[in-house]
């Protein structure tokens, strides 16, 4: 085999993690072969996050028009074209798709596709051909999770289907009330259907801090979205028109469809891992902190890496490795310090702890929740929510270890969260900074001011 087919980084999988492995690598001048067998950009840009948010997006104008009236703007809601909205949310997508593309052309990026198996502590065999790496990064990403005995098909499917559903269903039922089912929900009633969710656990955004949850129901229930939490789904029948689904308690629902959002499990099946000795749980590859897998140069980044998974997540685990391997030494990870933003109606944003999460770290906990009527931006915009700060500690040097938030947009204001909590800031230092008015970025200074005891509109 020639030198020309040996690379310095080798990566399996285009996705978030895999091309922004690819990239940073080819910037640090290393010789990088990316192996894709479907679409670079993987599911977060053709099935997850960038289609999705579209649709939430056009959520938002359907809701707009038909709430006009009530801001003095003669608008009404005469239907929801889905073509329309499949052909924009498309759009978005064919757009990013190109200039990734592009990008990864530009770098200097050798694209293999195919289907791709790792033959070797440094190579991979893609349909027959076989390539070297003096490091290989495996980036397979994920899959929608079905229940077991949960056949999909027909009128029961995933996200990958639902985001390219040509009608509004007049009924539908939920199975999850996590991010992807509560993203659903919110979309399908904006649209005009009727929705219920199935939580098996306690409650929706069941990884979120209780308080952000406990407001999300509240705000589900205003919308007139069903959900039944603490519930198990005990199975489905289908006809030619309908699905029945069966709960536990012997309550059963009937709708045109049920989307599955029970999570996503790792694509690590059948693609050579075990047989090269690395060592997966439960599917999942394990790493060490530094992401390597403890076999040879392979590394491991992404969804198929146990945690959060999240894009931002996977691109920054791959910038990471490409610098590993490049010798930067770059700065571990902290898991605790990746935002994480829920898109539905209202938006559900934090980052670090929970105040459950801190009294286990830190023992003795201050938290302060700033309600947004108090903000005049969120009143221009007529939401509802809060933040709430958790403080490691009730001493004065104490950081602010976790911020949780829900209201309309608030995931434009989890940048300075991520910056507070990653940045260790005293509650003090943040309201010293002057935020802009009026913003809803200024609620989260007055949360600040609360936290650091000198609270302006709190009511004493």
């Amino acid at each position: 085999m020639s030198e020309s087919d040996t690379y310095d980084v080798l990566i399996l999988g285009g996705g978030s993690g895999g091309y922004a492995c690819a990239l940073r690598a080819a910037q640090l001048g290393l010789s990088v072969a990316l192996v894709e067998q479907d679409k670079l950009g993987g599911t977060c840009l053709h099935r997850g996050c960038i289609p999705t948010k579209a649709l939430l997006h056009a959520a938002e104008i359907a809701d707009n028009a038909r709430e006009g009236e009530s801001y003095g703007v003669k608008t009404s809601l005469s239907g929801i074209d889905m073509s329309g909205v499949n052909s924009y949310k498309d759009g978005v997508v064919a757009k990013l798709y190109k200039g990734l593309q592009g990008l990864v052309k530009s770098r200097k990026v050798t694209m293999i596709e195919g289907h791709g198996t790792l033959v070797g502590t440094d190579a991979v065999e893609v349909d027959g051909q076989r390539y070297t790496g003096r490091h290989v990064v495996l980036a397979s990403g994920s899959y929608s999770k079905t229940l077991p005995g949960l056949e999909l098909g027909g009128r029961v499917l995933t996200s990958t289907e639902a985001i390219n559903l040509d009608y509004v269903p007049d009924r539908v039922v939920v199975l999850g009330g996590g991010v992807i089912g509560v993203e659903f929900a919110s979309v399908w009633r904006s649209f005009g259907s009727e929705v219920t969710i199935v939580e098996a656990l306690p409650h929706l955004v069941p990884n979120e801090d209780e308080f952000l949850s406990k407001q999300l129901e509240r705000q589900f229930r205003k919308r007139k979205i069903t959900f039944k939490i603490g519930t198990k789904f005990t199975g489905v029948e289908q006809t030619a028109d309908a699905v029945t689904v069966s709960l536990e308690n012997g309550e059963q629902l009937e709708a045109d469809l049920l989307l599955v959002a029970v999570g996503r499990g790792p694509n690590t099946a059948e693609l050579g891992y075990e047989e090269q000795g690395v060592t997966l749980d439960r599917g999942f590859v394990r790493t060490d902190e530094r992401l390597h897998t403890g076999v040879g140069n392979v590394y491991a980044v992404g969804d198929i890496v146990p945690g959060l998974q999240l894009a931002h997540r996977g691109f920054q685990q791959g910038i990471f490795v490409a610098e590993e391997i490049a010798g930067l030494h770059p700065p571990v990870i902290d898991e605790k310090g990746i935002p994480r933003v829920t898109y539905c109606e209202p938006e559900v944003a934090s980052v670090g702890l929970t105040e459950a999460q801190a009294k286990e770290v830190y023992g003795e906990v201050q938290t302060t929740t700033y309600d947004l009527a108090g903000n005049g931006k969120s009143q221009i915009l007529r939401t509802a929510g809060a933040i709430k700060l958790v403080k490691g500690g009730t001493a004065d040097d104490s950081p602010v270890v976790g911020v949780h938030m829900i209201g309309t947009r608030v995931g434009e204001l989890v940048g300075e969260a991520q910056l507070v909590y990653n940045w260790e800031a005293l509650p003090v230092e943040v309201a010293n900074l002057i935020h802009a008015h009026p913003t809803q970025n200024e609620a989260f200074g007055e949360a600040h001011l609360a936290l650091a005891g000198k609270p302006l509109h709190a009511h004493s």
